[in-house]
């Protein structure tokens, strides 16, 4: 069984034999400093054969050998490369020679060492562009033979990649070509050039044209090589018969043929122009090439309509220019009047959503508020509880519907002055005062979700600022903490005095803000990843009338959060005065 490991099983990768002497062979390169290992290689590929082709071994005793070899021949297909040579590294070398240096990145390469420890294979594979490594105790001919057939057809399909890409190339550079050509013989003559540099070959070519269908004179537009006499023609009977038959086959069938070493291309015009171009080539073409060819001539139809097109659209293209001036002047007339327009229109419609955001997210706290306080004061009522305790909750409400009536006041006043130039009074102001005030409003909704609020805050504790404005600012902050916040949780609010600023800190327990509603966080609109805990609503609008309102005082505000699930804190520093009484 293990003499069976040696025996060279061939396979017939297509089913079809080699044609003549002349079939194709692929190179295969053995570069390695040990004679032995050239011998036993060509032993084992002696019979050799893939797609019907067999092999061409050339033979490299060093690495600078190699480099001489595989620059001479830049066709080879594989290269079975000894690592060890001159230096230790010596295979390794002539890698990078061949990948970055000759640039040759189509050639499969197949490191062989007998010392394996000498090149351990995981950084080898990783560090040089090889397609396989092998210790030589483990080649064996039925691996040898796997690893090549394996990196032949790795290479032949590497090979048809570039050639198509070749061809792309070219086609793409023959379109503005094509395309410039102003009279159909011109384009004839291009054509033809083109096909054969496409081909990468010498080749004869006629091509011919019928103007009007069926029935029709046909004309020979350009010739090439042995064609070229019948250039100008005008009468399918100056052809060869042979060649006429060819042609007037082509119209009838109306499709490309492709034959031995001659071609027939057919093509029809947009305008109804028939076009057979004939191409006589020293080889047969390839699969690739075909496809190539036909992806050219799919494209010719365009370049042969717009040869005929050209004088009409050159003459309508002047009758056009003076129309399309005559147009632009008024076009940019109307658009003047109408940027000016658009920049009243976006004006407004920023006043609007100003406006209306305003109205739907401040006037919705004190609503809550004597929403919360009407059912406080139901309940009292129907329990029996004293007159006083019913007057509490009546002074509450009276105080949240006057705060509502101040801030209707306050959009009415900034919207008959200008949404975006609002004005701001300064006046002394206790904040300690005010943040208890703001936390007693706001106690019922934390109360109907079993949370706390505390405050702590310096008694008589003036600031200079707006009242009115900064209440409205912390409002929403303690309001967002409630409405984020778990049931049961704490709100804590803290006031301090640090430098010349009054600085206003406000801790949840909520749900915490990620990195991207840090980002966020105080543009109109925003939807935070977290949501109220109670199902409670949010216009997005909150924090940045928050910073809209501290902007105009002077002072910034922020926020942190340790992270997800480990509430939030926002501070408010506001630059102030602080004076006791």
């Amino acid at each position: 069984m293990a003499e069976q490991d040696d025996v060279l099983h061939l396979i017939d990768d297509t089913g079809v034999t080699p044609e003549d002497s002349s079939a194709r062979k692929w190179k295969v390169a053995v570069i390695d400093d040990d004679a032995a290992v050239h011998e036993g290689t060509r032993f084992a590929l002696s019979d050799y054969s893939l797609n019907g082709a067999t092999l061409e071994i050339l033979s490299a005793y060093s690495a600078a050998e190699g480099r001489k070899l595989m620059r001479e021949h830049p066709d080879i297909a594989a290269v079975l490369l000894d690592v060890i040579m001159e230096t230790d590294v010596a295979g390794l070398e002539l890698v990078e020679y061949i990948r970055n240096e000759i640039k040759n990145e189509t050639v499969r390469i197949i490191l062989r060492t007998g010392q394996p420890g000498q090149a351990p294979e995981r950084r080898v594979i990783v560090q040089y562009d090889i397609n396989d490594y092998k210790a030589k105790t483990e080649l064996t001919a039925d691996k040898l033979f796997t690893s090549l057939t394996a990196a032949l057809r790795s290479y032949q399909q590497l090979e048809r990649m570039v050639q198509t890409r070749r061809g792309l190339e070219i086609i793409i550079d023959a379109a503005s070509t094509l395309y410039d050509f102003k009279s159909m013989q011109r384009l004839a003559e291009g054509v033809l050039t083109q096909l054969a540099s496409l081909l990468n070959v010498e080749c004869a070519g006629i091509l011919v044209l019928r103007d009007d269908g069926a029935g029709s004179e046909l004309s020979v537009l350009a010739g090439s090589g042995c064609y070229s006499r019948f250039i100008g023609t005008t009468s399918s009977k100056s052809l060869d018969p042979d060649l006429r038959e060819m042609v007037e086959a082509a119209f009838q069938r109306r499709k490309n043929e492709f034959a031995d070493h001659r071609s027939v291309l057919y093509l029809r015009t947009g305008s109804g122009r028939e076009v057979v171009v004939l191409l006589q080539a020293e080889r047969q073409l390839s699969d690739t090439d075909r496809a190539l060819v036909e992806i050219f001539s799919s494209r010719l139809s365009i370049a042969f309509d717009n040869v005929i097109l050209y004088q009409q659209l050159h003459e309508a293209n002047t009758q056009l220019e003076d129309r399309v001036a005559q147009r632009t002047r008024a076009l940019m007339q109307a658009n003047r009047r109408l940027s000016a327009q658009w920049l009243r229109l976006q004006r407004a419609n920023g006043f609007k959503n100003e406006i209306l955001g305003t109205v739907a997210h401040d006037l919705k706290n004190p609503l809550g508020v004597i929403l919360g306080r009407t059912e406080m004061l139901t309940e009292l009522i129907g329990a029996g509880s004293p007159r006083e305790a019913v007057a509490t909750q009546v002074e509450h409400i009276r105080d949240a519907t006057k705060r509502l009536t101040s801030m209707v006041d306050h959009l009415i006043s900034d919207a008959m002055a200008d949404a975006f130039d609002i004005t701001i009074r300064r006046e002394p102001v206790d904040v300690a005062a005010l943040i208890n005030e703001v936390a007693e409003a706001n106690l019922p909704l934390a109360v109907n979700k079993q949370q706390s609020i505390s405050v702590s805050a310096p008694p008589n504790f003036v600031t200079m600022c707006d009242a009115d404005r900064i209440r409205e600012a912390i409002d929403n902050l303690v309001s967002n903490a409630i409405k984020y916040s778990p049931i049961g949780g704490k709100i804590r609010v803290v006031v301090t005095h640090e430098g010349d600023n009054t600085v206003i800190r406000i801790a949840d327990e909520g749900a915490g803000l990620s990195p991207e509603d840090l980002g966020r966080l105080f543009g109109r609109f925003q939807r935070l990843s977290a949501k109220p805990t109670a199902g409670e609503s949010s216009t997005g609008l909150g924090l940045s009338i928050v910073k809209r309102i501290i902007d105009m005082h002077g002072g910034h505000v922020t926020a942190q959060s340790p992270g997800p699930g480990q509430g939030s804190i926002f501070t408010v520093t506001l630059p102030a005065t602080a004076e006791t009484s």
